[in-house]
């Protein structure tokens, strides 16, 4: 490989990389209740291309919950101001910290599996307890894949200055990939 090719793959990680930065940080700061769709056709495709070469089942190797697979840590939340703000903060962190296991897409008409979880935080943002609300009948792995993605999104921001209960109800929508959209973003 000559010295020329790796400027330019140097180059395309890094325009890659800032791009995906800046659309984190972007979706992390908005107070809108809508996530933007995907930005093109080519990286949809990509990303589809990726999980088809995947083998379908429930053996499927689970990245550790201690963080997103890129090793990048998420921003610290701020403190939400209201219920439906934590509501929509913890869906918007839930995307940013499962980028491989989630879409912000259409749902489409037809799901794998729903399962909603309550979720009971500590004062300062962290997971208390997860209570499984509806368990779908089929794709029973559907539940562990959310519950693992509820905390590698965690910690949910200082809720000292929210009235208790301090706790969230997410709806996870399941497409025919195992990827999952918080229904609170749809």
């Amino acid at each position: 490989m000559s010295c020329t090719d790796k400027k330019h793959d140097l180059r395309a990680t890094l325009v890659s990389a800032t791009g995906i930065g800046l659309m984190a940080l972007l979706t992390g700061c908005s107070d809108s209740p809508r996530v933007p769709v995907a930005g093109s056709a080519a990286s949809s495709a990509s990303a589809n291309a990726s999980n088809s070469a995947q083998e379908p089942g429930p053996a499927r190797p689970q990245p550790p919950a201690s963080g997103p697979k890129t090793g990048a840590a998420l921003p610290a939340p701020k403190p939400p101001r209201t219920h439906d703000e934590l509501r929509l903060q913890a869906a918007h962190r839930l995307i940013a910290a499962n980028p491989q296991h989630s879409y912000t897409g259409t749902v489409p008409e037809i799901l794998l599996a729903i399962p909603v979880l309550e979720v009971n935080l500590n004062r300062d943002g962290s997971i208390k307890s997860i209570v499984v609300l509806r368990r779908p009948s089929q794709e029973l792995g559907t539940v562990k894949l959310a519950i693992d993605a509820l905390h590698r999104a965690a910690p949910y921001g200082d809720l000292s200055r929210l009235p208790g209960p301090w706790k969230f109800t997410e709806t996870f929508l399941f497409n025919d990939e195992r990827r999952f959209k918080p229904r609170s973003l749809d």
